[in-house]
């Protein structure tokens, strides 16, 4: 069995995160009971330097069970710079990491069908969300002017899917190649060189907090969208906790 690392970005999910803590506790305990993971798998924590007490609440998890661990970065980096400091920790302990937002809006149980793709030989699953449904209609409108947009540039995007997906170790090693902060991690995984098989899962409501994309955010991640295209991969790999101030668990 091979070891998993659910990898979690945070910023300031104080009201959100008992019940994350909850439900990821319960998936990884029903991965390792099923042999899809192994015993000494974790749910890993990125704390992208919250004003809140969203830390507190990471090292009081980790306290309480051990398969709970945490990186907290060393100020506030963004969303995509807290999630590679996370898949590189994973990369590091040669764990297959499942990427997840805090928030819960991503199916859980997903999870455990992007596990059964992985030990039938995938490298590389993407959650896709079957529809739009709990999208405003301008949301709607201005994600697919984006999806459409981005092709027309030549990017290789895969429609509707954000963020939530599962890596092997390779795949890692292959990410760890394109250096530098705020990746834009969604334009860069379709040129890793594993084909990128999916998962369709119903995306849900917030579950608790507000969103922490705002549309200076977005628009700030549809630019770095556009600069992936041009990036290329180095000849030696990233350094792993570039941006780490304290680690726990692991």
């Amino acid at each position: 069995m091979e070891r998993y690392f659910i990898v979690v970005p945070c910023y300031n999910e104080q009201e959100v995160l008992p019940e994350t803590i909850k439900r990821l506790g319960d998936c990884l305990k029903r991965l390792t009971g099923e042999g899809l993971a192994s015993p000494d798998s974790r749910v890993l924590f990125v704390n992208d330097g919250s004003s809140d007490r969203t830390w507190e609440l990471i090292t009081a998890a980790n306290g309480f069970d051990g398969r709970f661990a945490g990186l907290c970065l060393d100020r506030n980096r963004g969303h995509q710079t807290a999630l590679t400091e996370g898949l590189m920790c994973a990369r590091e302990f040669r764990a297959v990491s499942v990427s997840i937002d805090a928030d819960l809006q991503d199916d859980v149980d997903a999870i455990y069908e992007m596990a059964k793709k992985r030990a039938a030989g995938a490298h590389i699953v993407c959650g896709v969300r079957a529809s739009r449904a709990t999208d405003t209609f301008l949301k709607r409108s201005t994600a697919h002017a984006y999806y459409k947009i981005m092709r027309l540039l030549g990017s290789s995007l895969i429609y509707d899917h954000a963020d939530f997906r599962l890596m092997g170790p390779e795949a890692l090693d292959a990410l760890a190649l394109y250096h530098g902060d705020d990746l834009f991690l969604r334009g860069l995984i379709t040129r890793l060189g594993y084909p990128c098989e999916t998962v369709s899962y119903d995306r849900a409501e917030r579950f608790a907090g507000e969103s922490k994309y705002t549309l200076k955010k977005m628009l700030k991640l549809a630019a770095r969208g556009f600069a992936s295209g041009r990036m290329r991969p180095m000849s030696v790999a990233r350094e792993s906790y570039t941006h780490t101030k304290e680690l726990i668990g692991l």
